[in-house]
């Protein structure tokens, strides 16, 4: 095989697999009745002055599965990992007892299930988008190459089997988190 399929392959190969990467972070983020750290990823504290992640100004743990603790490395910054809570709409009612604050996480109910699992597909559709984009780049490279008509069909049918493979992952990944969020 020549190098520059080989080469657009890999390229191939690497963004689809970012695609998956992303898909697993995303969904990770997505609350399936367990309390998690990551639940609280995307909240940015202000601290003095700069939007910083929670996890560089506290420790966060789960000492049990209904419950988030969050110990602030700067007790002054209490009030505003509070606020930056309450300002990222995650539906927590976080507790400040002085020294650290407690997030009581509350047993999803079937209505905010269902939600979520929509919002798990929505991620798992837009990964997919991500695969075909890297395939539709692949095909273009491959329509461009100085190689036989039959060398380009059999690399095109290379890359659709790859985009196979990476739907098939995709699919995997949501009926995995679709269970773990609808299972009460």
């Amino acid at each position: 095989m020549n190098e520059e399929i080989e080469f657009i392959l890999d390229a191939s190969k690497e963004q689809m697999q970012h695609a998956i990467d992303h898909l697993v972070k995303e969904l990770r983020v997505i609350r399936a009745g367990k309390a998690t750290p990551a639940m609280l990823t995307n909240v940015a504290v202000d601290y003095y002055g700069s939007k910083t992640p929670l996890s560089q100004v506290a420790n966060v743990n789960t000492p049990d599965a209904r419950t988030i603790s969050i110990q602030p490395w700067e007790k002054s910054m209490l009030h505003e990992i509070e606020k930056a809570i309450m300002v990222a709409n995650l539906g927590f009612n976080p507790m400040n007892n002085g020294e650290n604050i407690i997030i009581n996480v509350p047993p999803l109910t079937e209505e905010r299930r269902l939600g979520l699992a929509k919002q798990a597909k929505a991620e798992a559709e837009h990964a997919k988008v991500g695969v075909r984009n890297a395939r539709k780049e692949a095909n273009n490279e491959i329509k461009k190459l100085d190689i036989s008509d039959d060398m380009k069909k059999n690399t095109e049918g290379d890359v659709q089997a790859l985009t196979d493979g990476y739907i098939k992952q995709i699919d995997d990944l949501f009926v995995v988190k679709e269970k773990e969020i609808m299972t009460v």
